[in-house]
């Protein structure tokens, strides 16, 4: 299940960074009674029910206001607003339905995505929202962010939602879904162009052409694939158009959704500190990646040259060891083939499932060649390992003391786990859990 964003919108003042700062269990965006603190979108990974998303709090709406800041503010929670799975659309129970948020319900209604309608600043148990059913939005929702009353509710409604799309994304045919990220310039239109054998998305020297996320289907040897072709990412400084911020924050979110993720770097130029910064976030998601070197026709070559570019990438990428790199050029064509070939095979591993059995036969051979360290006069004790999850593979380790375990010593195991098993181009996840009064392994 990807993780999915749920925007919370609504007008100046009327508790949404309250409710936000509730939800992300710690106070994140500033709470004033003033309108117009919150000014950017500001974000949170949370969890309910065992199903994890990201919360984005937004600056208050307002409609007509024309005031430089306003209309800045209106704009940033309208890319929220774009790019979230999910809407909570917060209104202020004490004050009543005003104008605005009839005009606010109206833009929410034509995104056609689902809408929470939380009333807020209902601290009296015997108020009730009934009034606000005028907005058609549906059932509104009781809630008292500061006190901690009907956020429960609102959250077991937007659990719901997720079950509903993830329903519908299972039914549609969209195959293995692939984003390809990177700077702009670097040839991803291009590369996305010469996959699909025809002119899908506009190619430009000029960068910054493509300006949002264009889906596109290709249907290869009975397989099904949806590319996903987003625009560059600049460094943050360099982005100064709302447009443009738009579109890298589309960008991201592209990634979000994506079953793999295709980093396109300009082999002429090397890897800089954005592509690395790129990467890093694709890293983040836990997504797996495959390094595209694009324009590799463009470069003077030698029997070494794949062996150089191979370390600088290794050099520059120790955060993600397990990353896999082709050499293209889209323009020519040349070895553009095996990209989707390389992509099933790391969205293969990020899937790969472990019995408990073998994982933890190879957890004690590690355990044997290289015992765990001590500290303070206590050793590590591994009891047993289990895998919970694929996409990302997930590993959950039931250790005596999880402070013992050193970061060098976590680093041996997954080294281990990866030389033992094929997860080349996905990242994995070593969870350590507190377990006592057991047999180590």
């Amino acid at each position: 299940m990807n993780n999915r964003l749920v925007a919370v919108v609504g007008r100046p003042n009327v508790g949404k960074s309250t409710f936000f700062n509730r939800v992300a269990g710690k106070r994140i965006s500033i709470t004033l009674d003033m309108p117009g603190v919150t000014r950017d979108r500001i974000y949170a990974d949370c969890e309910w029910c065992g199903h994890t998303f990201t919360m984005i709090d937004t600056g208050g709406i307002e409609i007509k206001s024309e005031d430089t800041m306003w209309k800045h503010i209106r704009r940033q929670a309208e890319i929220a607003v774009d790019i979230a799975d999910v809407i909570v659309f917060v209104v202020d129970g004490k004050q009543g339905i005003v104008n605005d948020d009839f005009r606010i319900a109206t833009l929410l209604r034509h995104t056609r995505k689902p809408v929470i309608l939380a009333v807020n600043k209902l601290d009296n148990p015997h108020d009730h929202p009934y009034d606000f059913y005028e907005l058609g939005l549906g059932e509104p929702y009781g809630v008292s962010a500061e006190h901690n009353k009907g956020v429960a509710d609102v959250l077991d409604a937007v659990v719901d939602s997720f079950k509903q799309i993830d329903a519908t994304e299972t039914d549609s045919e969209e195959g293995l879904k692939i984003a390809v990220v990177g700077k702009p310039n670097a040839g991803k239109s291009s590369l996305v162009n010469k996959l699909l054998g025809s002119e899908r998305t506009i190619v430009s020297d000029i960068a910054g052409t493509t300006r949002d996320s264009i889906d596109s289907v290709l249907r290869l040897n009975g397989k099904t694939y949806t590319l996903i072709d987003t625009a560059g990412m600049r460094k943050q400084k360099a982005v100064d158009e709302d447009v443009e911020y738009y579109s890298v924050m589309r960008a991201l979110a592209s990634v979000r959704r994506a079953d793999v993720v295709l980093i396109v770097i300009d082999a002429q130029m090397g890897i800089t500190e954005q592509d690395i910064k790129i990467a890093g976030y694709v890293h983040e998601q836990g997504k797996p990646s495959v390094i595209v070197m694009n324009k590799w026709d463009t470069i003077e070559k030698d029997t070494h040259t794949i062996l150089q570019f191979d370390k600088t990438l290794a050099n520059s990428l120790k955060f993600m060891e397990y990353y896999r790199a082709v050499y293209v050029s889209a323009l020519t064509g040349k070895r553009v083939e095996k990209i989707l070939n390389e992509a099933e095979l790391v969205y293969a591993n990020n899937c790969r499932r472990i019995s408990t059995g073998t994982l933890n036969d190879v957890i004690a051979d590690l355990l044997a060649v290289n015992e765990p360290p001590t500290k303070n006069g206590r050793r590590l004790k591994i009891y047993y390992t289990t895998q919970t999850d694929v996409c990302q593979p997930t590993f959950v380790m039931f250790v005596n003391d999880e402070t013992l375990m050193h970061f060098s010593y976590r680093r041996y195991i997954e080294n281990g786990l990866r030389k033992a098993f094929d997860f080349s181009g996905t990242p994995i996840k070593l969870v350590l859990r507190n377990k006592t009064d057991q047999d180590a392994l």
